[in-house]
């Protein structure tokens, strides 16, 4: 369904990947439709009151379909619909309760095993991580405050069992695969076209000039700025979450 509630959407401004100096600060954006954003309850913060999933809607901004939910006192959200939820249904926000699909608990009331998403990095601050179409994170075990789950690139981490979480796996699954179909689809969404290096000039880029397809000609590809983009790793050595991190992804 196309439809879009006028109360929680509000027209998205075109910034074609220009910073406030007006500079390209990331390439390859231009163009687009107009677009509204849909305002999604990150917080779901709306506790001990039921909501109930009136439809299930597109949403242009996100790989993810989103629902929209009519709550007992008369208010109305939006949330990330997955996979199960079902038009008429009933969910809930709670510190522990019943473990349905659509409900949000705190990550130390969600038994081991379950699948979700939603997940806050830290308490209070509203989902964060697992917010993509056909992802979900695992609950792996649970020691005291702390929750240990497994993310989906197979990165083990610890969170606080203060965190809030949503259960189940964000719907539209089948967004991976598929078609975008012809040029102007893409630049309905956005997406100019990308040019090869080595199809450049060398002014352009560092792969560009050469005598027929002489190919790079150098040992490691660059970025158009010179920077080797292989190998390089571009992690922060002191960030915040490395303490967090009990296996890292492959």
């Amino acid at each position: 369904m196309n439809t879009r509630n006028k109360g929680l959407s509000e027209i998205l401004p075109k910034i074609s990947g220009r910073d406030s100096l007006g500079h390209v600060s990331m390439r390859h954006q231009g163009g687009r439709h107009k677009r509204f954003y849909r305002t999604i309850d990150w917080m779901r913060d709306k506790l001990h009151i039921t909501g109930r999933v009136v439809s299930i809607e597109y949403d242009p901004n996100r790989s993810a379909n989103i629902a929209l939910l009519y709550y007992a006192d008369g208010e109305k959200r939006y949330i990330l619909s997955p996979v199960g939820l079902t038009v008429g249904q009933q969910v809930i926000s709670t510190d522990a309760g019943d473990v349905r699909v659509g409900n949000s608990m705190l990550l130390g009331s969600i038994p081991v095993g379950t699948v979700i998403h939603n997940v806050e990095i830290h308490p209070g601050h509203g989902a964060q991580m697992i917010r993509s179409a056909g992802s979900g994170a695992m609950v792996l075990s649970r020691d005291g405050d702390v929750v240990q789950l497994k993310l989906p690139s197979g990165e083990v981490r610890v969170f606080k069992a203060s965190c809030r979480a949503t259960i189940g796996q964000v719907g539209n699954e089948e967004w991976r695969n598929r078609v975008i179909g012809k040029a102007g689809r893409s630049r309905h969404m956005g997406i100019r076209p990308t040019v090869r290096g080595v199809a450049q000039n060398p002014r352009t880029h560092p792969h560009g000039g050469g005598e027929g397809r002489s190919g790079i000609g150098m040992p490691s590809p660059k970025s158009p700025w010179g920077k080797h983009t292989l190998g390089l790793k571009t992690r922060k050595k002191r960030k915040y979450s490395n303490s967090h991190i009990l296996q890292r992804r492959k």
